[in-house]
């Protein structure tokens, strides 16, 4: 099976330190170019990554037929617009999360993508950590009983007011940019969509954007996930599994560094005064953009179906909207 082609719309941080690099080691993929709307900054971006070339204007970048697909980190306002243009032009899509502002604009990403017959995912890279992967196999399985209740945390410190993160006009704010995350677990886990949602949200009165959210999701047979998204508190990420008959702890559940191990904690049994018994589970160092993007390749080359389809961006967007609308 050849490489796909990768084309990269923009010199984000999170493609220039994370993503292209693990393109460039994944299997079944090439970065061959990049682009900025500054010719100089696409230029410099390329010769550090070793990338062949470089494009002053996303349209010309899209324009190259040497390309397959494109990754694009843009800021949340442009995914839109860029996943758009680019299906128009016959690449396949892999968009950063979340992939849109809203349900309606997911929803016409999408569409426009499946016209063009050309694939859209949303980079929702930890579901590919072999971590997660054991953790739903567990779930799955019963090794918990039955699954009760999540609960999530996911915070980091921002309070710049120049950082696009905290940038009402571009998407900013906790719930788009972490607490995404939380929401797409919780429906990973409980296999379906919320049946109510209750959130308390606050915002900053300067910025306009939701520093910190407290949520609520009940799905169908009373079970509950409940997480908070900050991003005006100390960074932190956990997530625990509760079921009938034990438990799971995820060490780090999000942003695992691809150099290091990772270890979730399996606990059940036990009676007071008889302790429970835990099993930790490690996990060797692997880098899940890279896992995500060859997942991403295979889906293309081979006609492999992508473990998760467009449809379940557009349904987590539509709950990112209704914590939003409290």
């Amino acid at each position: 099976m050849r490489n796909l082609r990768w084309g990269i719309i923009s010199t984000a941080e999170i493609g220039m330190t994370k993503v292209i690099p693990a393109l460039q080691r994944a299997e079944h993929c090439e970065v061959v170019a990049i682009a900025s709307r500054d010719v100089d900054k696409a230029a410099d971006a390329a010769n550090r990554l070793g990338v062949p070339r470089s494009y002053g204007a996303y349209d010309e970048l899209l324009a190259d037929d040497a390309i397959d697909a494109v990754y694009i980190p843009l800021p949340n306002d442009m995914h839109a617009e860029w996943t758009i243009r680019a299906a128009e032009a016959g690449k396949h899509v892999l968009c950063e999360k979340p992939l849109a502002l809203t349900a309606a604009q997911a929803e016409e990403m999408a569409a426009a993508c499946a016209a063009a017959g050309v694939n859209l995912t949303e980079a929702f890279m930890y579901r590919h950590h072999p971590s997660w992967v054991e953790v739903i196999r567990l779930v799955r399985s019963g090794a918990i009983g039955d699954l009760q209740a999540v609960q999530s945390w996911f915070s980091f410190f921002n309070d710049d007011p120049t950082n696009i993160r905290n940038r009402i006009e571009h998407g900013g704010g906790a719930v788009l940019d972490i607490g995404c995350y939380c929401i797409n677990l919780s429906r990973m886990l409980f296999g379906g969509e919320p049946t109510r949602i209750e959130a308390s949200v606050r915002r900053d009165p300067d910025m306009g954007i939701d520093t910190l959210a407290s949520v609520v999701l009940e799905f169908v047979g009373g079970g509950q996930s409940a997480f908070t998204c900050s991003t005006r508190a100390e960074p932190y990420q956990r997530v625990h599994i509760f079921g009938t008959s034990g438990r799971i702890e995820i060490e780090i559940p999000f942003n695992i560094p691809p150099d290091r191990t990772t270890q979730i904690f399996l606990t059940s049994g036990g009676d007071p005064p008889v302790a429970p018994a835990t099993e930790t589970l490690v996990f060797e160092p692997v880098d899940q953009y890279a896992i995500q993007a060859s997942q991403f390749a295979r889906s293309v080359l081979a006609g492999a179906a992508f473990p998760v389809p467009i449809g379940d961006a557009v349904a987590n967007m539509k709950v990112i909207e209704a914590v939003l609308a409290t």
